[in-house]
């Protein structure tokens, strides 16, 4: 079968987004021809938030407005940022801090992508690697979704 029938979406990074074939036809004209919704990366990477045990906050929130503007005309339709939480109970990972920046980092960057017409995919990555047992790893999914939820 062809590709696009099990696709729908096609996350890119920015440079892809403006890349093209040998012939010519842009990526984005590519997959919309296909059916296929192009959509964008936006964030800039993790950073370590000091004093945690290497815990990450995600950058990219400055000039994120011009940005997505800029992505949409492109032809983007909607937007991923990656926010990433890890587990370690030993460590008090995920910390409230860390869940805190998190939170308002996605809510952030889904009221700017939304304003500019891009749907944000707001997903806070929760790594499940570590010797937490599942009930755990359930329990600190459901307190991350819940602060992200009450951040939007």
């Amino acid at each position: 079968g062809k590709w696009e029938q099990h696709i729908s979406g096609v996350i890119l990074f920015e440079e892809t987004l403006y890349q093209s074939t040998k012939d010519g036809k842009s990526f984005v004209s590519l997959l919309q021809e296909r059916g296929v919704v192009p959509g964008i990366k936006v964030d800039k990477g993790v950073c370590e938030i000091p004093g945690t045990y290497g815990e990450t906050f995600t950058q990219g929130l400055d000039g994120l407005n011009a940005r997505c503007a800029k992505y949409y005309e492109a032809g983007a339709r909607f937007s991923k940022w990656r926010a990433v939480l890890k587990i370690n109970l030993e460590d008090g990972c995920p910390s409230d801090l860390a869940i805190h920046e998190n939170a308002h980092g996605l809510a952030a960057y889904g009221a700017i992508s939304q304003a500019n017409g891009l749907v944000p995919i707001i997903e806070p990555e929760i790594l499940t690697d570590g010797t937490h047992t599942l009930e755990q790893c359930m329990e600190i999914t459901e307190k991350v979704q819940a602060a992200v939820v009450q951040a939007l």
